[in-house]
């Protein structure tokens, strides 16, 4: 059960001691979030949720406009060399710690060298494996002084690549680019992250976190560009129940909800049409499949195949998930750029769900599974509409012949487990796009990446992925990825079953909410009608 909280409503922006420190008169903005963060450490974040407070907290080199595009941000300005590896980016003068410290160009190389240091254990280190020498510095190869990052001068900051990264700019929006103020992380350790010892660089700073709760934050008064932030408080409320923060939303207590309960969807677009946001939405909701013990079924693609066959992705577009979804049978959404020509897709995309069971029996057979002798667990994080999928996935598979069951797992926790390769059968997980290019989905799936939550491992894969890397033609790129796809498709390592689209309940209150395919949505871009 989530507490109370005593908040002001869109339409009251006073606040009477709802909590100390905050003046009486401040702009509060109650946000949901999908759930709480696992940690306010960027460098060990990797869910959308984590990145929203992120995106609130900290001020990258560039960052998400309104609109969902990368500007300009602690870096005014970057000049590209013409071979595509060397960016210059020239900090703001003006760019300020919530401490009043100013922000360097030190402060980003000590964030780039922490996040590669192995002793971080970051697993989203990844994501910037085109800095030259990143890979070896994670793993041990090289020492820190070789990532390709230098600070010219306290407002120069050089990052030299591997090879020409066209989606670099972009890459640096995410959590991964953002930096950390050297002086609290060495003085605070671990504690860093705390109230009143977290420093923050971004339009707001923490003021306090209560799991299950809300984490509050307050306007950064040594932001650069705090004039124009309209909200003076923030708090994040966490809502893995979508109903329970419907039903806040219309009492007025919460004036954002990051997503709406599928099974209420004809209410929600009856009774909250106004403020109903829905948005295509660069992300992909699939199950990796691995096997609990070593000898499972699970381990031959052609039960894994015949799984996927069996999945009914147009019912659970249309039915559970009410229209807001698309069926999915790539791993790559649909209209990303730098790539083949309408994707790729599983060879029975088109073929109808009776031929596709009856294939699915023949591909079970063939792997020695009889009906009713194959039992799998479907693992899931909290939440409604993730358990209505996986029960109607159960039920699609006693189709044929396979029993599954249920197993919910709280969210903060759930995908360090799936990262630190925790026991499951087949488990849920989606993944948005952190830049719009193919390689950020495929990667997802190579050899002791963490994401690759499957720990699935193919020579052919990792080699198609490292010839696409050292490809600069676009055209020739694309067709590199597009096999690999096919092959990741035809292992069936992971199931796609869903392409997602944003969703959210937004009072007609909020001002400068643009729906963006990046879903982006950072409070200093918000304001409330008063």
């Amino acid at each position: 059960m989530y507490r109370k909280i005593l908040l002001a409503g869109v339409c009251a922006l006073t606040l009477t001691g709802a909590f100390a420190g905050v003046a009486s008169a401040e702009v509060v903005l109650n946000r949901g979030n999908d759930t709480d963060p696992a940690t306010l450490d960027h460098h060990r974040t990797s869910t959308v949720s984590e990145g929203r407070i992120m995106a609130d907290l900290y001020d990258g080199l560039v960052r998400q406009s309104a609109k969902g595009e990368a500007v300009a941000a602690t870096a005014k300005s970057w000049d590209i060399s013409e071979d595509g590896l060397v960016y210059t980016f020239h900090l703001r003068d003006d760019a300020k710690w919530s401490n009043g410290d100013p922000v360097t160009a030190g402060d980003f190389l000590f964030t780039f060298r922490r996040i590669m240091d192995p002793k971080t254990a970051a697993g989203y280190a990844s994501m910037l494996f085109p800095i030259k020498n990143a890979e070896d510095v994670v793993g041990g190869k090289k020492p820190l002084e070789d990532l390709g990052v230098e600070a010219v001068d306290d407002l120069t900051l050089k990052i030299t690549l591997k090879g020409p990264t066209p989606y670099f700019l972009e890459l640096l929006t995410h959590q991964t680019g953002l930096p950390m103020n050297k002086k609290s992380v060495e003085e605070n350790g671990d504690k860093f992250t705390t109230p009143g010892k977290m420093v923050t660089n971004g339009a707001y700073q923490l003021v306090s976190f209560t799991p299950n709760d809300k984490i509050v934050m307050k306007k950064n008064p040594n932001f650069y560009d705090a004039d124009q932030v309209k909200i003076d408080v923030v708090n994040w409320i966490p809502f893995e129940d979508r109903a329970s923060c419907m039903r806040r939303f219309e009492a007025k207590e919460v004036q954002v909800c990051s997503d709406v309960p599928s099974e209420q969807m004809d209410y929600v677009k009856s009774k909250l049409a106004k403020e109903f946001r829905i948005a295509p939405y660069l992300g992909s909701y699939y199950l990796p499949v691995k096997g609990k013990v070593a000898d499972s079924k699970l381990k031959d693609p052609r039960v894994r195949e015949a799984i996927s066959m069996a999945i009914d992705r147009e019912f659970m577009a249309e039915q559970v998930w009410q229209g807001t979804m698309l069926p999915a049978y790539s791993v790559v959404p649909p209209g990303i750029a730098n790539y083949v020509e309408g994707g790729v897709k599983a060879e029975y995309a088109d073929k109808d769900m009776l031929e596709r069971e009856d294939k699915a029996k023949e591909l079970l057979k063939e792997a020695g599974v009889e009906p009713g002798s194959l039992s799998i667990e479907l693992l899931y994080n909290t939440s409604e509409n993730h358990k209505n999928t996986m029960a109607a996935i159960a039920d699609m598979l006693s189709n044929i012949g396979i029993k599954a069951t249920l197993n919910e797992t709280e969210g903060a926790t759930y995908f360090n487990f799936l990262r630190e390769d925790g026991p499951f059968d087949i488990a849920r997980a989606g993944w948005i796009g952190d830049y719009n290019d193919p390689q950020n989905f495929l990667f997802l799936t190579q050899s002791d990446v963490s994401f690759n939550y499957s720990k699935w491992k193919n020579k052919d894969y990792d080699a198609l992925m490292a010839k696409a890397e050292a490809t600069t033609d676009l055209k020739a790129r694309a067709e590199i990825l597009a096999d690999a796809e096919r092959l990741l498709l035809k292992e069936t390592a992971v199931i796609p079953v869903l392409y997602y689209s944003s969703r959210a309940l937004v009072s007609e209150n909020i001002e400068g909410w643009y729906d963006n395919l990046m879903d982006a949505h950072a409070t200093r871009w918000l304001s409330l009608k008063q």
